[in-house]
């Protein structure tokens, strides 16, 4: 019976996807169709080798990724199962057409990819309810796109999968430190499920004109092994569509989404004070995204904190901006602050900022300063408050992923810093 979909994503290589091709032969007798979801153009060898199946599509992928398109073409599907494979993906040569077996129970055969001591478990044969449940995300909601499949798995109890190794081989794919570092990351995202009802987490989002980068950061405090007990954001006035993106998280329970003027970052989160109800308060710009664990691990670091310390931070992952990706840079350390002294001379920006609710409150918020109207380094004079009447705790722990961009305010301001620390000195 011809009941598998194969859907191949994201294959840059042309060798490599004619050998992903050619080992779908071993299941021919189940194939109904073959879908190649491409960025770059299919060479017209590859498409004239592939003659040795009739029902094979080639559908370029166009604006914020493959996710869109997925859940389009998995919509129209009438066989019951998908079989994906994906980048340097390819079938067994031990595979046999009745290997492909999903128990009743279950609802995802799913296999493993090993890179050095890193495990990272991908979905292979899904039951098409399912997926037409259980939408994939698009390029502007994931941190990179090889997270497009193990963020969909981790949205899979783990009782309704059935794991099966050999079944996949992978070719050989780069070792580099970028992609080292992405598996690291995409490792995360099948860790088990926790709930600690203490301390509790608000996470709080100021976005203006950021329609390129705010669902990633959005969609990073929802795909957490632990959740946040509330995600605040606020709509700065943007121009772009930011808004309108939002409004399709804003359940009123966990996520609340509110509009306002353009006044500044410090103005905008000090309207989101108010509807705080937990007992830290995790600030997360905009262009920027959370690691799958950052709740768990926070909350860990945050279960034996001295009553006196107002700011809990750690280190920040940093990366580049490119066209259609993004390129790890490096780990920033952070290192103790003990005071005015050394919070000013920190080499970069203090973070995670993870913030006792009860003080911020008592010490009135973001100030809004007289420099730029507010709008810049709202992050340095909180900080700058706090320190003068309570303690700072550093915890080597990284979850925050600072992204690096042409749009970023505070790198197109780099030459107001020295001009605001005068300030700031003075008062």
């Amino acid at each position: 019976m011809k009941d598998i979909t194969a859907i191949l994503v994201h294959y840059s290589d042309k060798a490599i996807l004619y050998k992903a091709l050619n080992s779908l032969k071993r299941i021919n007798s189940r194939l109904n169709s073959i879908v190649v979801l491409h960025e770059q153009e299919i060479p017209l060898n590859v498409i004239d080798e592939c003659e040795w199946f009739v029902e094979i599509k080639f559908i370029t992928i166009e604006g914020n990724g493959p996710g869109h398109l997925l859940n389009d073409t998995i919509y129209k599907l009438t066989t019951p199962y998908v079989l994906f494979l994906h980048d340097t993906d390819y079938l067994s040569q031990t595979i046999q057409p009745d290997s492909l077996q999903i128990p009743k129970g279950k609802t995802v055969l799913t296999t493993s990819y090993h890179s050095r001591n890193i495990v990272i478990y991908r979905p292979l044969l899904v039951l098409v309810p399912l997926l037409k449940k259980e939408k994939f995300l698009s390029n502007l909601q994931l941190p990179f796109k090889e997270a497009l499949f193990p963020a969909w798995l981790g949205n899979v109890a783990s009782s309704h999968q059935l794991i099966k190794d050999n079944f996949v081989k992978q070719a050989w794919k780069s070792s580099s430190a970028n992609t080292s570092e992405k598996e690291k990351i995409t490792q995360k995202y099948q860790l088990a499920e926790t709930k600690t009802k203490h301390p509790s987490i608000s996470v709080l989002i100021s976005t203006y004109n950021m329609k390129d980068y705010v669902e990633t950061a959005v969609v990073s405090c929802l795909l957490q092994n632990e959740q946040f007990e509330q995600v605040l954001i606020i709509d700065d006035g943007s121009t772009d569509r930011s808004y309108q993106q939002l409004q399709q998280w804003d359940n009123r329970k966990q996520v609340k989404v509110f509009k306002k003027e353009n006044q500044g970052k410090a103005s905008a989160l000090n309207e989101l004070l108010p509807h705080v109800e937990s007992e830290f308060i995790l600030e997360l710009d905009a262009d920027d995204w959370l690691d799958p664990d950052a709740c768990s691990v926070i909350k860990g670091c945050l279960s034996d904190l001295p009553e006196d310390i107002s700011v809990l931070y750690g280190n920040l992952r940093k990366w580049k901006q490119l066209a259609d990706d993004v390129l790890f840079k490096g780990i920033a350390k952070g290192v103790a602050v003990n005071g005015t002294t050394d919070l000013l001379a920190y080499r970069f920006p203090l973070g995670p900022r993870i913030y006792r609710t009860s003080i911020f409150k008592k010490e009135g918020g973001f100030p809004v300063i007289e420099f730029e109207n507010g709008r810049l380094y709202e992050d340095v004079s909180v900080l700058n408050r706090l320190i003068k009447n309570s303690r700072f705790r550093y915890h080597d722990f990284t979850v925050y992923n600072v992204r690096e961009h042409s749009q970023s305010i505070t790198k197109n301001n780099d030459a107001k810093w020295k001009e605001f620390i005068k300030i700031l000195k003075s008062n």
